[in-house]
């Protein structure tokens, strides 16, 4: 049976090395998923400007179907094209890690790959990628779902690591993580993404913290590229943050919100608003295409009891002085800016670590807002004064904690 596919060559002798060094990347052109009238499997067809390596498999909890290609660039495509089949849910596509790219279709019920070919013509180059998917029970599909391991596709991302300073004078690591990225767009309006206005806006805050010469600052993306939530945390330690701030822009389905509101991690979220967010980036993560079955997930597996820890009440202090001084600086936040949530990207133990939600997307206003270099710069300068005030007060105290 047809568990994953993964291959490397493409065209007939041609080798993986030869296809990387086709000219530009490969771009999609048209076709997408359906479903055949006499029923009973979904096809997918995709035109590619020309062919690359590329895998296929299936994951479970929930039922997904994963396809990697180095690299396709997605610019003509989008969801409701490619998506004309019943038995898939959602589709999403875009860059899943520097050199790759990933198309990942939920699907409706178990299915299995039951062909998957990918043919170059000879004469343009061009590529078409054919696949069929089977229905089948929910044993099976568990049976034949999960992660392949290739040694070309899973060569381990390189990240800096550092010792931390040992100058108490030294200055503090602050990592901001752009939330979403690549594959994972975050919420969308006006034909703007979160992923992108947080990385613009996560590029102009290093910028102003750099100046003050205070901190060292680092980023957990540095384009539009996706970066798992576990991966994002383990940046963090890597580089032996001193503070972690994650970035984002929500957007809600009903109502209407308005502002910046700063989030600590608690086991019983605040709110119901604050619950179905935290529940929703780490779906959108999962959705991704990330299997957490059966490993080691640091972040899965790191739920101390952070009440009886003192970064509980240092990541309360930051969340404090930021809400401070973005009011300071823009004149008002969220009638509630101060809030928790299990928020998986903050279940750093030893990191003082907040989610700022800087606005929301589907209110007209902080759409704008978000758009306008000033208000950015505004933001930006009430986030430094945060830390700054937040970085006065944990020095004062720290000779208070336990070593």
């Amino acid at each position: 049976m047809l568990k994953w596919i993964i291959a490397a060559a493409l065209m007939g002798a041609g080798s993986f090395a030869a296809a990387q060094d086709s000219s530009g990347l490969a771009r999609y052109e048209s076709g997408g998923f359906s479903d055949p009238y006499w029923g009973g499997s979904t096809e997918l067809e995709l035109q590619l400007s020309q062919g690359v390596p590329w895998r296929v498999f299936t994951l479970s909890d929930p039922a997904r179907l994963i396809l990697d290609f180095r690299e396709v660039d997605w610019s003509d495509a989008n969801a409701a094209t490619v998506d004309q089949s019943e038995k898939i849910t959602s589709v999403r596509m875009g860059a899943f890690r520097p050199g790759w790219s990933r198309l990942v279709a939920e699907l409706a019920q178990p299915m299995k790959i039951k062909a998957a070919a990918l043919a170059v013509d000879q004469d343009s180059g061009r590529a078409a990628l054919n696949l069929t998917l089977e229905d089948v029970d929910a044993a099976t599909f568990q049976d034949l779902s999960g992660m392949p391991f290739d040694q070309v596709w899973d060569v381990p991302q390189t990240v800096i690591r550092r010792a931390k300073p040992a100058d108490a004078d030294a200055p503090l690591t602050i990592v901001l993580d752009p939330g979403h990225g690549g594959i994972d767009p975050g919420a969308e309006r006006g034909g703007k993404n979160e992923a992108g206005l947080m990385l613009l806006f996560a590029q102009e805050l290093r910028d102003v913290l750099l100046r003050t010469g205070d901190y060292e600052v680092v980023l957990t993306r540095q384009s539009d590229t996706f970066v798992s939530l576990e991966g994002r945390v383990a940046i963090a330690h890597d580089v032996g943050a001193d503070l972690f701030i994650s970035l984002h822009a929500d957007a809600l389905a009903q109502g209407v919100a308005h502002g910046a509101s700063v989030y600590t991690l608690a086991a019983e979220a605040s709110d119901a608003a604050s619950a179905a967010l935290a529940e929703r980036h780490d779906r959108d993560d999962l959705l991704s295409g990330i299997d957490l079955s059966g490993t080691d997930d640091r972040v899965a597996r790191v739920l101390l009891d952070l009440s009886r820890l003192d970064n509980t009440p240092r990541s309360g202090a930051l969340a404090r002085h930021l809400v401070s001084g973005i009011r300071s600086a823009l004149g008002q936040v969220h009638k509630r800016p101060q809030r928790e949530a299990s928020f998986s990207v903050l279940k750093s133990a030893d990191i003082p670590s907040v989610l700022i939600e800087l606005g929301f997307l589907s209110t007209q206003r902080d759409l704008e807002n978000l758009q306008d270099p000033a208000w950015r710069a505004g933001m930006a300068a009430g986030i430094r004064d945060g830390i700054n005030a937040w970085s006065l007060e944990d020095e004062a105290l720290s000779r208070l904690r336990r070593q």
